[in-house]
């Protein structure tokens, strides 16, 4: 009966002991946050009981004007009109192709399943606040012992166990609070993800469209300067056959033609390269997709593009956003490494009944229930801790300056654009001159040739010069038009547009059948 006694007070002591441990944990957790060089008790309170930094935006190195507003005649520091950049040149094919690279281009696609990852993963994180493992449990052994140990036991031993057990980690560090902070900045950086690519993918289309085009156009002078040089070469055929004139101006003019006519072979492949590339844009298989849109000149550019001061860029680049959202997961990272200095507090419980004989399992004498308050701390393991929160700032403070280059990279991409599309503007113009004059000088010497005032190498001459300039302003207007395309990609324009109209994109959007997306048009 003593020794029973005995059994019973240790018993009762037992909760006491370990409280006692629990309370002795807490001090020495206390010490640790009042120590210098740590975060400290009343930071700790602050914070809501959360340990490590809360997140703060990093600085953004940007430039308070633009260098090309100097030009006011064609750039302006008011407000972008971005919001669908596209209709700036008017062309309801280019318009058309948007939208259809929105509803069916896959790499977008590919970015809402990034988005509905990172929600799930919020989602998961949100849900360790809870009790972290539940289970139903259902268990029976059987052993079988030794009668040669001389142990009070009986040699045959059957256990039957039904119920169900949780164990519910206590956030005293906020470290699973840290962890939903990550989440919902990954989540945010996801959702940023998809405005990028959405940008990328509006200018790739205008870019590869306006290719097309600007080949097209190539193409056409190629073929009109072909039709004039076999006029020159029939006129040239007949002199020389009369004899007024030379062998020497007949193979220039047949050199001529041909020069001409092989030019258009590249020309030709261009195009058909830039309409494939139109339709992996457009999430479709390959095919001519040239010969099905309507002929149409090169998207003519406006001579003014408003571009908003360079502070802009933190609200309208998705990339400098996501780049920001990034800082602020890694910043939650390091509170979470932090919490690993002191002890977890968790407690495990179970619920169910317990017997040897299965047949009387479900008495309510065999029900059992148990709750076991649990610490778990890596006092031996220091060492890795606080070098994996040296790790966790280092991977903060690379963070943070790859913010800042994203920052300084966007600024450079517009001046970039917009000095590119200014200069190009300029040299647009000097080459409209350029033909127009030389067109007129191939009339006059051509007249000159058939009256025999001039000879055939002065045509020569200025045939192939018509044909170098008018290739050379086909081109420079396809530049215009992509520098301007560059500048609003640049600025960050267009993602707003349809993320504006159907909110941001969700899974329901993701696997609606292309059909049933909304189009702008029936806002």
């Amino acid at each position: 009966m003593e020794g029973g006694q005995g059994v019973n007070a240790g018993g009762a002591h037992a909760p006491r002991l370990l409280l006692r441990r629990l309370l002795a944990a807490c001090l020495v957790s206390y010490l640790l946050l009042a120590a210098p060089g740590c975060s400290g008790l009343s930071h700790w309170l602050r914070n809501g009981f959360k340990v490590g930094p809360n997140y703060c935006p990093p600085s953004a190195p940007l430039a308070e004007e633009w260098i090309q507003q100097q030009d006011e005649k064609a750039v302006v520091a008011a407000p972008p009109e971005d919001f669908a950049w596209w209709g700036v040149f008017n062309d309801p094919a280019l318009n058309g192709l948007i939208e259809t690279a929105y509803r069916q281009n896959l790499d977008l696609a590919a970015a809402v399943t990034r988005i509905m990852e990172a929600r799930a993963r919020r989602s998961i994180a949100i849900g360790n606040l809870f009790p972290q493992s539940q289970s139903a449990l259902a268990a029976y052994a059987h052993g079988q012992i030794s009668r040669n140990l001389g142990l009070p036991f009986p040699g045959s031993l059957n256990f039957w166990a039904d119920g169900f057990n949780a164990s519910w980690e206590l956030d005293v560090w906020g470290r699973l609070r840290r962890n939903i902070e990550a989440s919902n900045a990954n989540l945010d950086a996801a959702v940023e993800g998809y405005g990028n690519s959405l940008v990328m993918l509006l200018s790739e289309v205008a870019t590869n469209y306006v290719q097309l085009r600007t080949f097209e156009q190539r193409l056409a002078y190629a073929r009109q300067n072909v039709e004039i040089q076999a006029k020159s070469l029939e006129l040239v055929q007949v002199r020389f056959e009369l004899g007024t004139a030379s062998e020497l101006d007949l193979r220039q003019a047949k050199a001529s033609l041909a020069q001409t006519q092989a030019t258009l072979l590249p020309l030709e492949s261009g195009r058909q390269l830039a309409s494939n590339q139109l339709c992996i844009l457009l999430g479709m298989p390959v095919n001519d997709l040239a010969r099905q849109l309507q002929p149409r000149p090169i998207p003519a550019a406006p001579l003014q593009i408003a571009v908003g001061i360079p502070a802009d860029l933190l609200r309208k680049r998705p990339d400098i956003r996501r780049a920001e959202r990034q800082v602020a997961a890694q910043s939650a990272q390091i509170g979470i490494a932090e919490s690993d200095l002191y002890p977890r507090l968790a407690v495990t419980g179970f619920i169910g009944y317990a017997a040897q004989d299965f047949n009387g399992l479900f008495d309510a004498q065999n029900f059992t229930g148990f709750i076991l308050p649990t610490l778990q701390w890596k006092i031996l393991n220091y060492g890795r801790v606080v070098n994996n929160i040296r790790a966790q700032d280092a991977l903060f403070e690379n963070s943070v300056l790859q913010y800042q280059q994203t920052v300084l990279r966007a600024g450079r991409e517009v001046e970039d654009a917009l000095v590119q599309f200014v200069q190009t503007q300029r040299q647009a113009r000097f080459l409209e001159q350029s033909v127009a004059e030389s067109r007129r000088a191939l009339e006059i010497v051509q007249e000159q040739f058939k009256g025999g005032t001039a000879d055939f190498n002065r045509v020569y001459t200025i045939q192939a010069q018509v044909v170098d300039q008018q290739d050379q302003l086909a081109a420079v207007k396809g530049n215009v038009a992509l520098y301007l395309i560059q500048a609003y990609k640049a600025l960050g324009g267009g993602w707003e547009y349809f993320c504006q109209g159907y909110g941001l994109p969700t899974g329901e959007m993701f696997v609606a059948p292309i059909e049933e997306l909304p189009r702008p048009a029936e806002r």
